[in-house]
């Protein structure tokens, strides 16, 4: 079975609503089951719950079919992504323009100028599509 992976904010800001509806868009379109991936920093410990990140999900576009919600707790966001998709085993990443740039200060500090994208589906063997606050994507 297909699987697309969409890293969002909690609560869910405008950037990742906008993720989260072309993530939805996207399992749709290959009959894929959803993972919405929250990542709670152990420095902030908010104690989000699956069920607030359900909820507030649904708030924003509704009820979502074939999705799990997942909380991960973790020191960086970029680097509990990766691993979430690794264990998964996503297909598909699907990550907000803001998140791409902060994977691409991360991986400045390893390479010069990285392709995001591209460095993603390398070390990930996955697609990955990165969505703007208006909702265009660009694998």
């Amino acid at each position: 079975m297909t699987l697309v992976v969409v890293p969002v904010r909690y609560p869910l800001s405008k950037h990742s609503a906008a993720t989260l509806r072309e993530a939805v868009s996207i399992a749709e379109e290959r009959d894929a089951d959803l993972s919405v991936l929250h990542v709670d920093l152990f420095q902030n410990n908010h104690n989000v719950s699956r069920v607030d990140l359900k909820r507030a999900a649904e708030a924003k576009i509704g009820p979502i079919d074939r999705a799990r919600y997942v909380v991960r707790q973790g020191f960086l966001v970029e680097e509990t992504i990766m691993e979430e998709v690794a264990d998964e085993g996503a297909d598909v990443v699907v990550i907000g323009s803001k998140q791409a740039g902060r994977f691409r200060k991360m991986l400045n500090k390893l390479f010069e100028s990285p392709d995001v994208g591209r460095y993603l589906e390398e070390q990930l063997d996955c697609t990955v599509i990165t969505v703007s606050a208006n909702g265009q994507t660009q694998s």
